[in-house]
């Protein structure tokens, strides 16, 4: 099957479809179309069709004109001609060529009037693995556009004239059966995209029964895992169509700021504490408040500007360690350094203190 495709390109690109020298004029409805990495079902993108599908066989098959070709922006989701609304629970985003073949089901009416092919960088898939489904890309290798077959229809509902699109599937061939069983039908030349356009005999052929087969061009396919995110409608990025391994902003950012949240604190400033570069307060005289005050000065990490540009954004860091650098070395500096106290102040025993007791006691007994 096909639930998301790519098509993130100039309209130059788009248009002049590089590598089949075919080069199309008009854009109907061209700014209803938003270039998107995530074009999802029920979303508007473009498509190639017959400018007039009334055209008689023998004008049709014995030119291809580029001038015979139009694009026209259209909604992804078929709905019928005979629809009376637009039913959204119908599943009808992908077409199987099974049932094109057979001939039965609500294809018959419009496989052979009404076949259309969509552009598309590459087309994603999501592989499932126990109760996990991996999202996969799937391009060419020489990353050129790729062709999707498709069926087109157009109903008025509401007084408006609605255009939409399916894409035609089939089965996977060998090298993706590991990914998913199904995968959409390409048009790898030009010859291929003339013929299945070409609705002059409004039926459906044994050739277009030969067409609807696995891929088999001439440039091979390649496909990757990439994010997750690219399963939710609406998201965005250039990295949805990359390798997963490559995203920088993803798995490389992940670990990086594992490997900081790990180290909080720069060698240097440790360095800087061991060799006395933070001096302890002065005197039992200094506050709490100031000794914090000379400690965040000398580069403690939740203060200090540096330190935030080396350990990332604070706000990330729990509770616990914003307090362990905010209490932990003020504290320590008193314990650890009693030596260095004031050198006016004499440490007094309390056996050197007894005569001053005496003459003190004295005082007290003569008041």
């Amino acid at each position: 099957m096909c639930g998301r495709f790519a098509l993130r390109l100039d309209r130059d690109d788009i248009l002049h479809l590089p590598g089949l020298d075919i080069d199309i004029d008009e854009w109907v409805d061209e700014a209803e179309f938003i270039p998107r990495y995530n074009i999802a079902p029920r979303t508007q993108a473009p498509v190639i069709r017959r400018r007039d599908t009334s055209l008689s066989s023998s004008s049709s098959s014995s030119s291809q004109n580029n001038d015979t070709l139009i694009m026209q922006t259209m909604k992804w989701g078929l709905v019928p001609h005979w629809s009376k609304v637009e039913d959204k629970s119908l599943n009808t985003t992908n077409a199987r060529s099974e049932n094109l073949v057979a001939g039965g089901g609500m294809w018959a009416s419009i496989k052979g009037k009404q076949r259309c092919a969509i552009p598309c960088q590459g087309y994603y898939e999501w592989l499932t693995k126990g109760k996990d489904k991996l999202p996969h890309f799937t391009k060419r290798r020489d990353g050129r556009l790729l062709l999707m077959a498709g069926l087109y229809d157009s109903v008025v509902l509401e007084g408006k004239i609605l255009w939409t699109f399916t894409i035609v599937t089939t089965e996977a061939n060998k090298e993706f059966s590991w990914l998913h069983d199904r995968q959409p039908v390409f048009l790898t030349t030009r010859e291929a995209l003339y013929q299945w356009l070409d609705t002059s005999t409004q039926t459906w052929t044994p050739k277009l029964t030969e067409m609807v087969q696995p891929y088999s061009g001439p440039v091979p396919l390649e496909c990757y895992a990439v994010p997750k995110e690219v399963g939710k409608v609406g998201t965005e990025s250039p990295t949805f169509i990359e390798p997963v391994t490559n995203r920088k902003d993803g798995i490389e950012a992940m670990f990086s700021k594992q490997i900081h949240k790990a180290s909080p604190m720069k060698p240097s400033a440790a360095a800087k504490r061991k060799a006395g570069s933070i001096s302890p307060s002065p005197g039992k005289q200094q506050s709490f408040q100031s000794s914090r005050t000379n400690t965040s000065q000398e580069g403690n990490p939740p203060e200090n500007k540096k330190a935030k540009l080396d350990h990332g954004d604070d706000s990330n860091q729990p509770d616990a360690e914003k307090m362990q650098y905010t209490s932990r070395q003020p504290i320590s500096l008193d314990k650890k350094s009693p030596a260095k106290s004031s050198p006016g102040k004499k440490k007094v025993t309390k056996k050197e203190a007894s005569p001053g007791n005496s003459k003190i006691s004295s005082f007290f007994a003569k008041g």
